[in-house]
């Protein structure tokens, strides 16, 4: 393992745009599935909307929230605000009632830009925001009626003025708060450096490269840090281009590829599995070879292959762990071999160990919770915004503690075991919990709930809830998940739902949810996609 301190590369995306800008000023940086912007254009339009965010009190160090959908404003808002020095504080666009509620009364922002379809949203929960006072909204907003919330139309605040920017952020700086799933509470902010963000961007480019002629597609939300560094950052720092489609489609896929001419793709593995086990169509037939590589986790052996000898890609998969708290910690770089079923080698910029409950070091081959430090400045996050005592929490011993477990082989491969914490994975989303349990015990037939995870067909989790009802109190299945649509983000709602008397508990009366997942999907289990209740992505 590398030992040993050294400064690194140190950048921030203000100064990587104004490199691209000056090297590429025509060259095409961002399509929306034809709608095309060059590295010149984006310069000036962020330099528009960051004068006009300044006449609204935004000065470096505040918060801007955003909930907004793939579109070129998703990318102006970001950059504007990072021109000024301010946050970014970019939301799941699934978000809703106390979800929504927490992400932005946490951040404290006081400006939010969304799309007119989520107004509605911000209105059912205005009277518990109170720190923003501002929504600019991308669309006709049809409901703008709440008191002491103005809600304006975006497109009168775009801005006039270009004048560039003479203060820049420093690569140390706070660039972006991106939040968590809130495995054993609130979802919390994780505080993101410039750096972090380019450097996670860097480590993409060495596992899966791209050059200057290359043309970066994706369907993953802008909100998400994928869609952010290693897709918008890792495009303008080979002064490539990046095409975002406003969502993944199986059928849609190929003609998508052929009409932006992508050779290269950002996916989660699980869509990579629907697409390799799709049928033919014509676009497939006359794109064969024509991405060379493909982004993503988690890509299996098989479905590695797959893609090689059915498409004609050359890398496949990425290869990698991390999190959100410290990027890609583990990793290996295109053309080396990995071994099969691992996840790569340590990262050069970090110290990765294997230790057990006493932070002991585990001999190499066996499994223990996975703990991490950065070799170099401005590359983990900064902590948990307005949460210090969360932020030594997982900082013990001065190693930051991924409650994740893992483990190293003789050769130093990396491979993930199991997920310590309590949080469950689906659809490419983290889900809090505690959230989704705070959300249920709401209804008023519920006495007490547990959300955890059920192995799914796929790849990640299905959600299941395990409920016991009040005394007295009635109500079926499908209803209580029609009732939970209405309420939680639609990658949220439990696939299964059961009916208890009671759970099984430890002596403190904590609910053992290990052994609710072992049990998993029994013979009294509801199962959603078995009857005619359907569920849309919204």
């Amino acid at each position: 393992m590398q030992v040993g301190w050294s400064i690194g590369e140190q950048d921030t995306v203000i100064d990587a745009l104004d490199r691209a800008v000056a090297k590429y000023p025509d060259k095409t940086v961002l399509d929306f599935s034809g709608e095309k912007y060059t590295y010149r254009e984006l310069d000036i339009i962020t330099n528009k909307f960051a004068h006009s965010l300044s006449e609204f009190g935004i000065t470096a160090g505040n918060t801007v929230v955003s909930m907004l959908d793939n579109n070129i404003d998703a990318i102006v808002t970001w950059i504007a605000a990072n021109k000024l020095g301010a946050v970014s504080v970019p939301l799941n666009t699934a978000l809703r009632g106390g979800f929504l509620r927490h992400q932005i009364t946490d951040s404290g922002g006081g400006l939010m830009i969304c799309e007119a379809d989520y107004v509605p949203r911000i209105l059912a929960i205005s009277n518990e925001l109170p720190e923003l006072k501002t929504v600019l909204v991308r669309g006709e907003a049809q409901d703008k009626s709440a008191k002491g919330l103005k809600i304006e139309n975006l497109d009168e605040f775009r801005g006039q003025d270009e004048t560039p920017f003479e203060k820049k952020p420093k690569p140390g700086d706070l660039a972006a708060l991106i939040y968590t799933s809130g495995t054993t509470g609130p979802s919390k902010g994780c505080m993101l450096s410039y750096n972090y963000m380019c450097n996670l961007a860097r480590q993409q480019l060495s596992a899966a490269p791209i050059s200057h002629d290359d043309v970066m597609w994706t369907p993953l939300p802008i909100f998400h840090l994928n869609a952010l560094s290693t897709g918008f950052i890792s495009t303008i720092l080979m002064g490539a281009t990046i095409s975002y489609s406003p969502r993944f489609s199986v059928s849609g896929f190929w003609p998508s590829i052929e009409a932006s001419k992508a050779t290269a793709i950002s996916i989660l593995g699980a869509m990579g599995n629907l697409l390799a086990n799709a049928e033919d169509n014509a676009a497939m037939l006359r794109c064969k070879g024509q991405v060379h590589t493909v982004r993503g986790n988690p890509f299996s052996e098989d479905m590695k292959n797959t893609w090689k000898t059915r498409f004609g890609a050359k890398q496949v998969g990425s290869n990698g762990y991390g999190l959100t708290e410290a990027a890609v910690v583990t990793t290996i770089a295109a053309g080396e071999y990995t071994a099969p079923g691992s996840s790569g080698k340590i990262s050069p910029q970090f110290d990765v160990r294997i230790v057990d409950d006493e932070d002991v070091e585990v001999p190499t081959g066996k499994s223990g919770e996975i703990v991490i430090r950065p070799l170099q400045p401005n590359i983990m996050f900064q902590g948990y915004w307005k949460r210090p005592e969360a932020t030594l929490k997982i900082m013990r011993n001065m190693w930051l503690h991924s409650g994740d477990i893992g483990r190293f082989d003789e050769n130093g491969f990396f491979y993930f075991v199991d997920r310590k914490k309590d949080y469950l994975r689906r659809r490419g989303e983290n889900i809090s919990s505690f959230e989704l349990e705070q959300t249920f015990l709401e209804h008023a037939a519920i006495e007490n709930v547990a959300i955890h995870a059920v192995p799914s067909e796929i790849i990640e989790d299905d959600v299941k809830l395990t409920a016991i009802l009040k005394p007295s109190a009635t109500i079926e299945e499908k209803e209580l998940c029609k009732w939970a649509i209405e309420r939680v983000p639609y990658y949220a709602v439990p696939r299964y739902i059961e009916f208890r008397k009671e759970f099984p508990t430890n002596p403190q009366g904590r609910v053992l949810k290990y052994q609710l997942r072992e049990e998993g999907v029994t013979e009294a289990t509801w199962d959603m996609e078995k009857s005619d209740l359907k569920l849309t992505k919204r």
